[in-house]
């Protein structure tokens, strides 16, 4: 099977063709296809000549063409009337986006005023910007004055298509959900498998380019884990292999994945009912309404999702540095039980033409039950001398509220506004776990006491973002960009941690184990840019400026502070530049440069102990620096022939202070006279990151398209650890297909597979969280799961192929449904292994998770289907309009 994912990864790609389907005015009403492509707005001010105010009560008229069943002819018939309001506002929507109209408009005591109107620019070329065409559907045509000269507006071009599985640019890529069959009714740590040039670990974690991304949620920093997010709710994913200035400094290494989710436009109301089930017995339920009319649009959705993980894994371990070989054989199995609530609801309220303001809010809560039960073998000079039996059963409850309230101003000239938002994103998690080991001889009998251990966590989160953003396209071919953003986030985290006294009968209190802890972190930033093109030339200059301030608190047993520590990171610049040559229509190459800072986390930083896992103990670093990445990236894009796309990038990318892991052995003061080893975090000297990324996407037949990745990258790290200078470098490479195919009768199958040859572990965090590991965040289960991050190791190859079959049902009145059969890791190949090294010891893991999975799902859609309005004052809040407008200009 690996041989057979090797050789199909074939590289392919398409950036879907949006084709016109018939001239305006061309087809008798009712046809199908015209009908869906009325989907054009038109709308603006009628002012005084001399005042430039208002005009109450004009009369405007849009005059088109329609077919008469009678002559069979087209002819000019009033399509619409409307009277201005008190500052002259007015509006037309449900236009054909192909043909023209006459604008007629009078008033008492001005002359009348007569103009043509319309959407008919050229096609864009294959491959075309999607977005930027969406945008244009929507036409502010301005402030209209009533004299006695007309004034020609020009025309606009408009196409509309269904959205592809995958839209390749210079500068991101996006993935529509929908599309995909794989992920449906999970969550977004399972979307993320199925998405180009991203690896996903056995935990859910997500590295891009063997670097964990910066997670957003509609553009925003969110307190939600992938985890947590229900695949249904979600839109579309951007991924930003180097984001310019405009965009967070944060992240370092890797880029940003926006998830964008879903925000129904369409006029009227519609909805939708989903539901399905595991092989495990576990449900999934789900459901939306959406209600747009006048001046408000509504949206409420709720989602229910069960889940049930298995696991097993095993661990050899052999101690160096000790009286005598000794090995540590560790076999484990894991069930984790639980299930999350997601609920949302947003408002849109339209006070005119130009301004809107929207709130929007989603609730989260869930609770799980996690049993591992674990063997420890230990080997002394080859002999069996001993095992540990552990049972560790723990449970955990979270809670997750995400607000946010936007106002935008759009001027009369397209693409002039100014926007501000406020987000506010809270998250607490409580539970407990209760740890038992008991030691037993070679023949099996009881040795000693159990030692028991109980912890009780807690952990509070609230993350405070407040964001002001302005655009004004100087002329047709230049535009300047501005903004601020605060971010403020507060923490705290209390994990107490008992032992059982014999004695007594009763659990006590280590305080030297324990801790509680708060912290205070505060990034402020402002941000220009300037883009411009000369001839085929197109420049993106960005400058960025951040600054940030930590201050950490240990708490005693009362709560109160007893020990403080600051961190403050000084004022920092962020240059970005991109530039790109139009080789041709359909082709063009790109050269950037950013710089970015990853700043250490609140786990990195907490200097107190964690033995969660008394074996392996986790502790933090108050010491560590920020680390400065310098990234540069080629790109070069070809949409070759129609629906077919390749997207080739070469980039590389310095660390300078790279957070890493480091393995020491050190005083076990939960077991006294004993030792253990502990992992904390260390600056190593620096990394390089040197690769080839290839993206191919081409429809092989008319039923069957492909899109394949190829990711071949080189590492080279170095950290000077205390006592020892090490260096780790490896040549790897990552690739993953995508196959959709289309059958008659509305049958579609996607198989999608990926390989990851043998890769250095990833530095700092080893990947965007989203396994149930971290489920819920905060307190407790700060470390998660997966192997060792550490300079000293590497990953082995894996492998895996999962596969879904859908069938698709229309029906009359705008009602759809679909039924989905889907099953993940089909050939039971995905088996994670990791080998690790230290001074201390010599260690080799496997692990397995989840496989073979059997998911139904079922979804019905009902309401008006007809293709959406995207208003301007919408689609340009839209966080995935971006950097793409002024590249793609």
């Amino acid at each position: 099977m690996k041989k057979i994912i090797q050789l199909t990864l074939v590289f392919t790609l398409a950036a879907s063709t949006l084709v016109a389907q018939f001239p305006g005015g061309g087809r008798p009403s009712g046809a199908g296809g015209q009908q869906n492509m009325n989907i054009g707005h038109l709308y603006g001010k009628i002012v005084d000549d001399k005042t430039g105010k208002g005009i109450d009560g004009a009369i405007v008229q849009l005059i088109g063409n329609k077919f008469d069943t009678v002559t069979k002819k087209m002819k000019q018939v009033i399509l619409n009337t409307q009277i201005t309001k008190a500052v002259g506002d007015f509006s037309f929507e449900n236009l054909s986006v192909f043909g023209n109209f006459q604008l007629k408009v009078s008033s008492l005591g001005y002359k009348p005023l007569a103009q043509t109107v319309g959407f008919g620019m050229k096609m864009p070329p294959a491959g075309g910007n999607f977005q930027q065409m969406m945008g244009m559907i929507d036409k502010d045509l301005g402030n209209i004055k009533l004299t006695g000269d007309s004034t020609t507006l020009a025309a606009v071009t408009v196409t509309s298509s269904s959205k592809p599985l995958l839209e390749l640019g210079i500068d991101r890529k996006i993935f529509t959900v929908d599309k995909n069959l794989n992920s449906t009714g999970q969550t977004a740590a399972e979307v993320m498998r199925n998405i180009p040039s991203l690896s996903v670990d056995i935990d859910g974690n997500v590295t891009l380019r063997n670097a964990a991304p910066t997670l957003f949620v509609d553009g925003r920093p969110t307190t939600l884990t992938l985890d947590q997010i229900p695949a249904d709710i979600i839109d579309k994913v951007e991924l930003i292999t180097n984001p310019s200035a405009k965009f967070d400094a944060s992240g370092g290494t890797a880029g940003i994945l926006n998830i964008i989710l879903k925000k129904n436009k369409k006029i009227g109301y519609n909805g939708g009912i989903r539901t399905g089930i595991d092989s495990r017995g576990k449900v999934n339920l789900g459901g939306d309404i959406n209600l747009r009319q006048n001046k408000i649009n509504l949206g409420l959705s709720a989602n229910l999702n069960e889940f049930k993980s298995l696991s097993s894994s095993s661990i050899d371990r052999e101690n160096l540095l000790t009286f005598a070989p000794n090995n540590v054989n560790t076999f484990m199995n894991s069930v984790n039980d639980g299930q999350f609530k997601f609920f949302r609801g947003s408002l849109d309220i339209f006070l005119d033409n130009r301004n809107t303001i929207t709130i929007a809010a989603n609730y989260n809560r869930g609770r799980f039950e996690s049993e591992q039960n674990q063997r420890v073998d230990s080997i002394i000079k080859q002999n069996f001398s001993s095992y540990n039996l552990i049972n560790n059963f723990s449970n955990r409850e979270f809670e997750n509220l995400g607000t946010q309230l936007s106002f935008k101003h759009n001027f009369a000239k397209n693409g002039h506004n100014i926007s501000a938002d406020f987000n506010f994103n809270s998250s607490n998690s409580n539970g407990s776990s209760q740890i038992k080991i008991q030691t037993y001889t070679p023949e099996a009998f009881v040795k000693g006491n159990p030692l028991l251990q109980l912890n009780n966590s807690t952990g509070d989160n609230r993350f405070y973002t407040f964001q002001t953003d302005y655009e004004n396209p100087l002329t047709d071919d230049s535009k300047l960009e501005a903004g601020l953003r605060a971010a403020i986030r507060d923490n705290s985290s209390i994990n107490d941690q008992f032992r059982f006294n014999n004695n007594t009968g009763k659990y006590e209190l280590v305080p030297g184990i324990s801790s509680r802890y708060k912290f205070h972190d505060e990034v402020w930033a402002a941000y220009t840019t300037y883009s411009f093109k000369k001839g085929k030339w197109s420049y993106l200059l960005g400058l960025r400026v951040e600054s940030s301030n930590y201050q950490g608190t240990l708490l005693n047993s009362k709560g109160q502070d007893s020990l403080k520590f600051n961190v403050t990171f000084p004022l920092s610049l962020f240059p970005s530049v991109f530039t790109t040559y139009k080789l041709t229509d359909k082709q063009d190459l790109q050269l950037n440069y950013t710089r970015k800072i990853n700043r250490p986390n609140f786990f990195q930083l907490m200097p107190f102990p964690d033995y969660s896992d008394p074996q392996n103990v986790n502790i933090g670093n108050a010491g560590l620096q920020p680390e400065f990445t310098n990234s540069f990236e080629l790109s070069y894009n070809n949409t070759y022939k129609k629906n077919a796309n390749f997207l080739a990038s070469l980039y590389f990318k310095h660390t300078s202070n790279l957070i890493t892991r480091y393995v020491y052995r050190d005083v076990n003061e939960l077991i006294p006279g004993d030792s253990a080893y502990f992992s904390t975090f260390i600056n190593a000297n620096y990394s390089f990151a040197t690769g080839l990324e290839l993206t191919n996407k081409m429809a092989v037949t008319k039923s069957w398209d492909m899109t394949a990745n190829l990711n071949i990258f080189s590492s080279s790290l170095r950290a000077d650890l205390p006592g020892e200078q090490f260096s780790n470098n490896l040549v790897s490479w990552f690739g993953k297909v995508i196959n959709n195919f289309k059958l008659k009768k509305s049958w579609s199958i996607q198989l999608s597979g990926d390989y990851q040859a043998r890769t250095v572990l990833p530095p700092g965090g080893g990947g965007l969280g989203g396994g149930r590991g971290g489920f819920g965040g905060g307190g407790g289960m700060m470390w998660g799961g997966g192997p060792q991050t550490t300079a000293q190791g590497y990953n082995l190859p894996r492998y895996g192929v999962d596969l879904a079959i859908r069938k698709d049902w229309t029906w009359k009145n705008g009602q759809t449904g679909s039924l989905t059969l889907s099953m993940n890791d089909i050939f039971k190949t995905q088996l994670f292994q990791s080998y690790s090294e230290s001074a201390f010891f010599i260690q080799t893991s496997e692990r397995r998770r989840d496989p073979q999975v059997l998911r139904i799902n079922f979804s019905y859609r009902f309401g008006k289907f007809d293709a959406s309005l995207f208003k301007r004052k919408s689609t340009k809040s839209d966080p995935s309009s971006g950097m793409t407008d002024m590249m793609s200009q």
